[in-house]
């Protein structure tokens, strides 16, 4: 972010900061250092914290490079105007020739979609009502914001997810992969793994990617892992007795002990470079979408639907697989809840299909029953 603004940018002098009034929670006074204190809340959560820091950036840079104002001094129509800059980006804010890291670095690489719009808008929102409740801001102009179709609050099911006979299918695939060599069978047996332990605990990319043999807790005869996901929120996610096989299977590949030390900082998806070096997030997502990809070449010839849909899939769509296969079996949604750590079970009912299955079946039945002419006895429709 830039360090050194004039007043008139800074948001020191901002048209919309609180009144002298007003109880101050933060010492910031300037627009960088308040939206830095906010970014400083996601600390713990890296995937978050740098998906936050790439919005207020773009705010930050668009407000007071081309609409000449500072943050605190942006009002409702300056909100429209940047949702319709995120649409429509200038060519130079998208150019391949500028670094990818940097204060001079590309910050689009388009426009973006409705839905990333809808995700970047919803960032900023949640940054101005901190700073609202902070004594920072008098007022957020994102709370004009009308509710729009398809807004929270509006039931859907989630779709980005695998049906078990095509899961079924990949993990049947990658035991066919070859294993000659020990690049081979390395490779076979991480992505057999990450595979397992993506779906078994419906975790994310970031959570796995952190979680480490520690994190596994056996209580009452049973396992558990402890897991701490977006903002800080903690849970603990059942462990089936298949996976701890699972586990020990993996581990043993490494020439490592097949139960995890209760105090060891392994970690639970090992690197490619040292068994100590966990892979990141990215790689894990790396991982999964190039197994997919495998499975899905291997399925085209029989089943090109399928095939196409496993091109499309990455971690968070075994999540959702996850939570939608629970829903399936009938395990209480309240008990999907939990395993997702989802603060509403309101955000887990959107996995329970069970009802549009119903519905489906019942409406095509019905039609199959019917007579297939159009047209009855008098001629109308």
């Amino acid at each position: 972010m830039p360090q050194a603004l004039p007043p008139t940018l800074s948001g020191i002098v901002g048209t919309n900061r609180a009144s002298t009034g007003v109880t101050r929670q933060i010492e910031a006074n300037d627009d960088v250092a308040a939206i830095g204190l906010w970014l400083a809340e996601y600390h713990s959560s890296p995937h978050t914290f740098r998906s936050y820091r790439k919005e207020a950036e773009r705010l930050l840079l668009w407000a007071t490079q081309l609409r000449g104002k500072a943050v605190s001094s942006l009002m409702r129509e300056d909100v429209l105007a940047y949702e319709a800059f995120l649409a429509a980006p200038l060519p130079t804010w998208c150019d391949d020739a500028l670094a990818r890291h940097g204060y001079h670095r590309r910050l689009f690489t388009g426009p973006l979609s409705d839905r990333s719009r809808r995700q970047a808008l919803g960032i900023l929102a949640g940054l101005f009502n901190y700073l609202v409740r902070a004594g920072y801001l008098a007022g957020t102009p994102f709370a004009l914001q009308p509710r729009r179709r398809g807004a929270r609050g509006t039931r859907r099911t989630i779709e980005r997810y695998l049906e078990r006979a095509l899961w079924q299918d990949v993990l049947a695939k990658v035991e066919q992969w070859p294993q000659t060599s020990p690049r081979e069978k390395q490779r076979y047996e991480r992505a057999r793994w990450v595979l397992r332990v993506l779906y078994e605990t419906a975790l994310r990319a970031t959570e796995a990617a952190q979680a480490n043999e520690g994190d596994l807790r056996h209580r009452r005869g049973r396992w558990w892992l402890h897991v701490t996901g977006k903002g800080g929120v903690e849970g603990d996610v059942p462990v089936s007795d298949a996976l701890m096989a699972d586990f020990a299977r993996y581990r043993t590949f490494y020439g490592l002990l097949p139960t995890p030390n209760s105090n060891g900082r392994c970690p639970l998806i090992l690197g490619i470079a040292g068994r100590t070096t966990p892979l990141t997030a990215t790689a894990v997502y790396l991982v999964v979408k190039d197994a997919l990809v495998r499975v899905a070449d291997a399925l085209e010839p029989a089943d090109p639907v399928g095939a196409a849909r496993l091109r499309q899939a990455s971690t968070h769509w075994l999540r959702h697989t996850a939570a939608t296969h629970q829903a399936e079996a009938g395990n209480p949604v309240h008990h999907i809840q939990h395993n997702l750590r989802h603060s509403s079970i309101a955000t887990t009912s959107i996995y329970l299909h069970a009802e549009e299955d119903a519905r489906h079946a019942s409406t095509t039945k019905a039609h199959a029953g019917a007579s297939h002419d159009p047209y009855d006895k008098d001629g109308t429709a």
